[in-house]
């Protein structure tokens, strides 16, 4: 038992708590104004309605500031993470290990929500007053569409976030053509090098206006959808949102476990704020990718696995749009009296989800073609099309979230089958050239 004399001779544990704490405010002081920040934006948004809608230029600004950025961004980070790689092996294994774990985790999703839906019978006896849509878009043969997908038919068309998958293709075949030539290619794969981190740079001071910026945006968004949260929609977005949550939280918990252990849980929790904030209140994955590389970097994701997967994954990897395409199909199937729980049903269901979230533009508002494609594969009439648009609309800020989110939990599940259990303690240049390592670089590594 210790007595008064030992206490007086143990030190003070105050001043250690209180250094501990001064220290983890310090860590996550930037991440908690932008959290604050959206926080004020929502109150103001449930306070003044759709009156918010004034403060919206000044979200307005944050946001074109970021699509300003995230193309350049883009094209550096993939460019001159597929020209430092050590062959085409590599990227050739980063990519098939992130289209499984891609194709994994979207049909997981898929079927948590199927099991929600059928736990809850939330759609069960809904009735929703349809109206013919006066203008359907034309999207169209499927093979025109791949094509316009991948590539554009003019170069100044690539410099569009309108045109992502474009802009990735064309990255990564300038950064192999890069590395194929040698010694040659030296200086412009330098160059390559260079513009990313420039931008990564861009991104942070750019992040300095975010509190400001999403606070505005997300007052005016909360202020617009408001008043769409009424009769029937309102059983499955009361479904929606609280399995996003859980999806978040114990998905996203355990594939951090898997890719890296607690550390691993702890990295990817401790970094993962900036980016969700962003998602959540831009609803844009595109918009995210310059946060979630800056969180990959402090993670501890391989440079190359990071700049090659983020930016992929924010226009083909949409774990959130699983969740919402499955959501909109069984609220059509309860709409025309049709039951989804069947076996046929439930696994075209889960393809459909898988289709329309690889063909979702990492853009507000995306997402027109997977709708489309659920009507016409289900064979409901084109008066459906609102339906699941409005639906799309107000559960949009969580899905993107989830989609931008999960593609930082992917890159490190992909850097845990590429690089072993202890990928974290690599190195960011492990996997490049030993000639493209500076020699301040290599000191500073043998002085560490």
């Amino acid at each position: 038992m210790s007595t008064p004399a030992d206490s007086e001779l143990q030190p003070p544990a105050s001043p250690r708590s209180s250094s501990r704490l001064r220290s983890i405010l310090a860590s996550y002081r930037f991440p908690l104004f932008i959290l604050t920040g959206v926080v004020i934006g929502a109150i103001i948004g449930l306070i003044f309605g759709e009156r918010a809608a004034v403060i919206k230029p000044f979200g307005t600004l944050f946001i074109n500031m970021m699509f300003t950025l995230v193309v350049p961004l883009v094209f550096f980070s993939i460019s001159s993470a597929v020209a430092g790689m050590s062959s085409a092996t590599r990227l050739g294994k980063i990519l098939g290990c992130m289209l499984g774990i891609f194709a994994i985790t979207g049909i997981v999703s898929s079927i948590v929500m199927i099991a929600a839906l059928w736990i809850t019978n939330a759609t069960e006896g809904v009735k929703v007053e349809m109206t013919q849509p006066e203008d359907v878009e034309e999207v169209g043969s499927l093979g025109d569409q791949l094509v316009s997908t991948f590539v554009v038919d003019d170069f100044s068309k690539i410099l569009s976030a309108e045109h992502m998958l474009a802009l990735i293709v064309f990255a990564v075949i300038v950064g192999i053509a890069t590395s194929k030539i040698g010694a040659v290619g030296k200086p412009f794969a330098q160059f390559l090098r260079s513009g990313s981190e420039v931008f990564l740079k861009f991104t942070s001071i750019i992040m300095y206006y975010a509190p400001i910026g999403l606070g505005a945006y997300f007052a005016a968004l909360i202020g617009e959808l408001g008043a769409q949260l009424v009769g029937d929609y309102v059983r499955a977005f009361l479904v929606y949102y609280p399995v996003a949550i859980v999806y978040f939280v114990v998905a996203f918990t355990l594939y951090a476990f898997l890719a890296g252990g607690r550390r691993g849980i702890f990295a990817f929790w401790s970094n993962i704020i900036e980016p969700t904030a962003i998602s959540l209140g831009t609803s844009s994955s595109v918009a995210a990718i310059p946060a979630n590389l800056r969180a990959g970097k402090r993670i501890g994701v391989p440079r190359d696995i990071r700049e090659t997967i983020i930016p992929i994954g924010a226009t083909i990897h949409m774990e959130g749009s699983s969740l919402s395409a499955i959501l909109k199909i069984a609220f059509l199937f309860a709409v025309f009296g049709r039951d989804f729980f069947t076996p046929g049903n439930i696994l075209i269901g889960i393809a459909v989800a898988l289709l329309a979230g690889m063909v979702m533009a990492g853009i507000p508002s995306g997402g027109f073609i997977g709708e489309l494609m659920i009507i016409t594969l289900y064979g409901f009439p084109a008066a459906a099309l609102p339906i699941i648009q409005i639906i799309g609309t107000v559960i949009d800020p969580p899905a993107t979230t989830v989609n931008a989110v999960g593609d930082q939990a992917s890159s490190m599940m992909v850097a845990r089958v590429l690089d072993g259990k202890d990928w974290m303690d690599k190195s960011d240049d492990d996997t490049t050239d030993e000639s493209e390592v500076s020699p301040a670089e290599v000191a500073s590594t043998e002085k560490s």
